[in-house]
């Protein structure tokens, strides 16, 4: 048995899913690497089949990225397990290195690290994300916003029967799985890259480039989420400081993406973007508004003040 299965769901995307599994290689010794055809159109099947040691599955009708990843863990049998998108890469030896330090922190659900953030023509920029990775009982970090890129993770294989399988939410699967362990489980970290992320854009037609549907959903995931057990017995006052924190995080987030909607010259989507503002929290938002509004055009700061007052109304 290998120590650690690594799955990567891909379709019709056959020549990144070569470089994925190829760095996957260089980033540890003893790897399961689990490839689930997400049914694939065009030539992967053949590309995923010419590959030595691989575990190849296929599913003949598509599924969302959560269900084709859970077809991916109840076939491979890693003590460990992590994801990877087709699109990204892992940084050499960086498998081994998180592997080490989850032998040395039993008490650990999981172990996640920095991405460095590629463009589009994978070039790798110098941003790394996050800035700083938080340790130990992040459950309430990880309430507020997101922070953990989804494949510099490495689960435990019993924590992770021990919340479930991937549910079928639309970009957020990883964010809600981490969530679950991170309420019962201490969390531990490598503060350095381990991972290239190939980032989306507006006209990528990925499901993270669409951030008002994300911000959507998100909110609705928000208000399951405080139904957890730890959430659910939180004061009051904890609680409107989550929603709060929370809805800060998705107002930043909607203004740096309608901004980059702009660049791409997808006026429609900034457009819409800033009108899911209404869904946040009003007071948090035009704090927000306030700060950031400097960095949208004059036709598009009207729709963002005009949307912020209705929301107050």
């Amino acid at each position: 048995m290998s120590r650690a299965s690594i799955i990567v769901v891909t379709h019709n995307r056959p020549r990144l899913l070569i470089r994925a599994v190829e760095s996957l290689r260089k980033a540890g010794t003893d790897l399961e690497i689990v490839v689930v055809d997400n049914a694939s159109s065009d030539e992967t099947v053949e590309v995923c089949r010419s590959l030595p040691q691989l575990e190849y599955i296929r599913i003949d009708r598509h599924q969302a990225l959560g269900g084709a990843r859970n077809v991916g863990l109840v076939a491979s049998e890693g003590e460990y397990v992590g994801f990877l998108d087709d699109d990204d890469t892992r940084l050499a030896n960086s498998i081994d290195l998180q592997l080490d330090i989850l032998k040395h922190e039993p008490k650990a659900g999981f172990v996640y690290g920095q991405a460095i953030i590629g463009d589009r023509e994978d070039r790798p920029q110098t941003r790394s994300y996050p800035r700083e990775c938080a340790q130990g009982d992040i459950f309430w970090g990880l309430l507020e916003h997101n922070f953990i890129p989804s494949g510099s993770v490495i689960y435990r294989r019993h924590c992770l029967s021990a919340v479930g399988i991937f549910d079928a939410l639309p970009a957020l699967a990883d964010w809600d799985l981490c969530l679950r362990l991170a309420e019962l489980y201490t969390v531990v970290a490598v503060d350095a890259p381990v991972m290239i992320w190939r980032q989306s854009t507006p006209i990528s037609g990925q499901v993270t480039s669409d951030a008002a549907g994300l911000v959507s959903n998100s909110v609705r995931q928000f208000r399951n989420w405080m139904k957890l057990p730890r959430a659910a017995a939180a004061s009051r006052r904890k609680k409107q400081m989550l929603w709060r924190a929370f809805s800060e995080n998705m107002a930043e987030h909607l203004i740096c993406e309608s901004a980059r909607a702009l660049r791409c010259g997808e006026l429609r989507q900034a457009a819409k973007n800033l009108s899911t503002i209404a869904q946040l929290q009003p007071f948090t938002t035009a704090r927000v508004a306030r700060k950031r509004a400097h960095k949208l055009p004059g036709m598009l700061r009207s729709t963002w003040k005009r949307t912020l007052v209705e929301s107050q109304d």
